[in-house]
């Protein structure tokens, strides 16, 4: 029994033994262990990784700001596009205006002629005469039995059929010319000393101005033909 304890007590104290030696050598490893160096291994790869997300943000950063500057660019184009686009349409617009190819509206008068009884007609320079008067006086649109004066009107008279044609179409008594402008400016052409007006009416002819303040003429209806325009 005593040889038997003794055995045991042996391997115990053995077994005891090499238990405290493993836990030293332990104890010895993570004393010897750099823990700072684990610490500063840590923080470098932290570092590391925050500068590559910091290197990919000012990647992306900088391809946003590229298409922001883009999409910028595209709109500014867009704009000036629409604003090119409404000027010259503007620009068309008044070009046809002044040639004739719309329809205007605005203040002016309306001269009404028919010849007097047993005497010469009025004739296609009498209204010829009159329109010039007119444009001088600064008429911004003028029509005779709402055919449009025009930079190619022709006011002629056919003695074959004793009628006038304006624009190629036959016009008959009595003879209403519309014109925008300026009242008085456009009464005072046609009246007074030297007016073809006053000048008809004292041949007896019959003449009446009427102002209106909502006039409107018609655009010109045939084609503008040049013949040496380029």
């Amino acid at each position: 029994m005593k040889k038997g304890k003794i055995a045991m007590t042996i391997t115990i104290g053995i077994a005891c033994f090499a238990l405290v030696t493993v836990m030293m050598m332990q104890f010895k490893v993570v004393n010897e262990t750099d823990i700072t160096a684990i610490e500063e291994m840590q923080e470098t790869e932290l570092k590391t990784e925050l500068a590559s997300w910091k290197t990919r943000y000012e990647e992306i950063d900088e391809q946003y700001q590229e298409v922001t500057q883009r999409i910028e660019e595209y709109k500014n184009d867009e704009v000036s596009n629409n604003e090119a686009s409404q000027l010259v349409q503007e620009e068309l617009e008044q070009t046809n205006t002044l040639l004739g190819l719309t329809d205007v509206y605005g203040e002016g008068i309306i001269i009404t002629l028919k010849s007097g009884k047993d005497i010469t007609p009025i004739t296609a320079d009498d209204l010829l005469i009159m329109v010039n008067a007119l444009k001088f006086a600064g008429a911004e649109a003028i029509s005779i039995n709402d055919e449009r004066i025009v930079n190619t009107t022709d006011i002629v008279y056919i003695t074959s059929g004793s009628f006038i044609k304006v624009n190629g179409q036959r016009i008959l008594e009595p003879y209403v010319i519309k014109v925008i402008g300026n009242q008085s400016h456009m009464e005072s052409a046609v009246t007074g000393t030297g007016g073809k007006v006053d000048e008809l009416l004292t041949l007896g002819h019959v003449a009446t101005i009427e102002k209106d303040n909502d006039i409107t003429i018609g655009k010109y209806n045939g084609e503008i033909e040049t013949k040496y325009i380029q």
